[in-house]
């Protein structure tokens, strides 16, 4: 039986990563290894270079066509990364 101050691992785990600030990072590691799932497998495959720094996803695609498709969609991956990392993880995206 859990006493009421008992924590799950879960949320252990959550609030370490808050106390030691790497949630952040790991967020961030999250959503450039979801990257295929988030904008699908063809924009992956082109995607040369993918990082974080500020706040702010910095992109290099090979491909000027899909570059442009991602510039138009750029509102809707922002909110797409944030709603999959629950938090603002990104505000912008630089295009590389």
């Amino acid at each position: 039986m859990r006493k009421a101050n008992d924590k799950s691992l879960k949320e252990a785990i959550e609030q370490m990563m808050q106390v030691y600030k790497i949630k952040r990072k790991f967020d961030e590691t999250g959503i450039i290894s979801h990257w295929p799932s988030l904008v699908g497998k063809s924009v992956a495959n082109r995607t040369k270079e993918l990082f974080i720094r500020d706040k702010k996803l910095f992109i290099r695609i090979e491909s000027s066509v899909i570059k442009n498709e991602l510039v138009l969609m750029r509102t809707q991956i922002i909110e797409k990364i944030n709603e999959e990392a629950k938090s603002e993880l990104i505000e912008e995206i630089i295009f590389l």
